[in-house]
């Protein structure tokens, strides 16, 4: 008996060690199969109909959270009530069901939208339905609401009578992360809350089929909880969102604080990633790729989850990607850990996406593939990434000086080139036909767009089928509205026309144009005609066109004046390319302005 127990006990300390959140080396590609309010395209049998065609792109499809709360329309799930009852907006339980094992049986996993830090009451604030389904129980304390933190705002002696009658409070622990007023939020510290919520995710994997977990909102609660509970239900798949401010540092700690026994529990997404596309993509400032971020760092790439945007990014003007879609797309999908792509850029970019992934397929990357180079160069980045089948070579911006002598291209477009190695069968990438639904531009701004110096401006390339009316710019930010505040704002100058007959025009910022006002949010908007674009973010000598900011006019031509060699007295100081005086000489690799002259480091 003693040998068995000893036998017994190895077995089960290796599966446990085995449970780390996220497989090592793997090369899959997972899809974010919703948006907010996509309950048209997010349907179950919807998805359930693309199953042939999303198979042969993605081994894991993110949806929603399925679970009933209290409403079967215009509920995205992030306010749970009943986690054994999977009706929803979405569709019935067994069409949920039939999905899953549809995706299954094409070896493509379903990801569910794990939301623990908070749950909503079933008929007020604080009381959480008793379940039993299929062998599964839970139980929650709905008289002294103990599984309830005692710092949830229900307490407050305002908010105490919408939810108990005679003023009683809950008496949970403190909260042991930051706080959400939309709910209630669980006190992880509770002995009956970690055991409901094993209950749940063991339900989840086992009964409704799912292949893992995305844990909505990890910084509401300590990370060794989600350590605890993927020790239990043992997922091969755990991701966490974990939105917070102190950037790949707050990552590296959340993933650490995952451990069980020095083991990682789950992976995380690449937030600090996504901001550094942002400013790269939106603004040409390609160094910031080089930035700290969990992919390019080979001891946490494993652990990353890249993304260009995501439900709650997109919809926010200052988060969303504005500009290059598929060039960021290109960059996650060259790049280490595992890509997780938008549906929404999937409807607008199928057929470009579709080459990308099956690029990155045959080059054979994965989660964590070797990077061979990641360096600025000339106007732009070059990313060369080592595969199990070859080699990857990303070009983005205006690079230039590369050799590509050796590779072959499969895929271009704005602002990139993806190329593989020779020797790498490339017949997948060319069979795909699909054209893209939206097409983004390809344009070069032109010369006659200048930034004087100390100007605040922005320049916009209207549409043909804006005709030849005055185009008009809305500019706001939180506390300012720059353009009169008074709709369409402000009129701007037409610069000239572009070589394919489109009509340029430029915003001057004039202080008398300055009024206060509050706004939740900042951007910019350019009207005429009865036609405008959509909220975009600001960038001072912005080039934008109607689906977005194209470029920054200051990225490659904001050198408003230095002293050349012709210059009776010659600036002793550097300058980036952007116009910005450096401190003292560059060390970075990239274009300089020294003494009048371009200087390539």
């Amino acid at each position: 008996m003693k040998k068995i127990y000893t036998t017994l006990i190895v077995l089960v300390a290796t599966l446990t060690a085995s449970a780390q959140g996220w497989p090592a080396n793997y090369d899959g590609v997972m899809l974010q199969g919703f948006y907010w309010n996509s309950y048209t395209d997010t349907k179950w049998k919807t998805l359930e109909s693309q199953a042939d065609e999303l198979s042969q792109f993605f081994e894991l499809i993110w949806v929603p959270q399925s679970g009933y709360c209290n409403t079967l329309s215009n509920q995205m799930g992030y306010s749970d009530i009943w986690w054994l009852d999977h009706k929803s907006a979405f569709g019935t339980e067994d069409e949920l069901r039939s999905m899953i094992k549809t995706f299954k049986d094409k070896n493509v996993g379903i990801i569910e939208d794990v939301v623990i830090n908070h749950k909503n009451g079933n008929t007020s604030w604080c009381d959480f339905p008793n379940e039993s389904k299929n062998g599964y129980t839970l139980t929650w304390d709905n008289t002294n609401f103990s599984g309830i933190c005692q710092d949830d705002e229900c307490n407050s002696s305002s908010n105490l009578s919408k939810w108990s009658t005679g003023g009683k409070k809950t008496t949970g622990a403190m909260d042991t992360g930051s706080n959400f007023d939309g709910c209630r939020d669980l006190d992880h510290t509770n002995a009956t809350v970690q055991q409901n919520i094993k209950t749940y995710l063991d339900f989840l994997l086992k009964d409704l089929g799912y292949a893992g977990f995305r844990y909505d909102m990890v910084g509401g609660y300590a990370p060794k909880y989600t350590g605890i509970y993927n020790t239990s239900a043992k997922p091969t798949f755990s991701v966490g969102e974990y939105w917070m401010s102190d950037g790949k540092t707050g990552l590296v700690n959340w993933i650490n604080g995952t451990k069980v026994e020095g083991v990682v529990q789950s992976a995380a997404f690449d937030f600090t990633m996504k901001w550094n596309i942002n400013n790269a993509f939106e603004n040409s400032n390609w160094e910031s790729l080089n930035s700290d971020a969990l992919a390019n760092d080979a001891s946490y790439a494993r652990y990353a989850v890249t993304f260009v945007d995501n439900h709650d990014t997109y919809r926010e003007t200052n988060n969303k990607l504005d500009a290059n879609v598929c060039a960021a797309n290109a960059y996650i999908l060259t790049m280490p850990g595992t890509p997780c792509l938008f549906l929404s850029h999937w409807k607008d970019y199928k057929g470009t996406l579709k080459r990308l992934i099956m690029a990155r397929k045959a080059v054979g990357i994965n989660n964590q593939s070797t990077i061979l180079e990641a360096s600025v160069k000339g106007a732009g980045y070059v990313l060369k990434v080592q595969g199990t089948k070859g080699t990857a070579l990303l070009l983005l911006g205006g690079s230039q000086g590369v050799n590509t002598t050796g590779y072959q291209l499969v895929a271009e477009g704005r602002k990139y080139k993806m190329y593989v190695s020779e020797g790498v069968d490339v017949s997948a990438i060319s069979a795909i036909t699909d054209v893209d639904a939206k097409t983004e531009s390809t344009t070069t701004m032109p010369s006659f767009c200048q930034v004087n110096e100390g100007e605040t401006c922005a320049f916009f390339e209207a549409p043909v089928s804006w005709g030849s009316s005055t185009v008009y710019c809305w500019r706001w930010d939180n506390t300012y509205n720059y353009t009169t505040n008074s709709w369409p704002g402000t009129s701007c100058t037409k610069v000239g026309t572009t070589s394919n007959g489109r009509s340029v025009w430029k915003w001057t910022f004039k202080e008398s144009d300055k009024k206060s006002q509050s706004s939740p949010n900042q951007g910019i908007i350019f009207s005429a005609n009865g036609k405008q674009t959509g909220d975009m973010m600001f960038v001072n000598g912005g080039y934008y066109l109607e689906d977005g900011l194209w470029d920054s006019v200051l990225s490659t031509t904001a050198i408003h004046h230095v002293k050349g060699t012709s210059d009776s007295t010659k600036d002793a100081y550097w300058y980036d390319l952007r116009g910005r005086r450096l401190t003292g000489e560059p060390t970075s690799k990239g274009i300089y302005i020294y003494q009048g002259k371009k200087i390539l480091k």
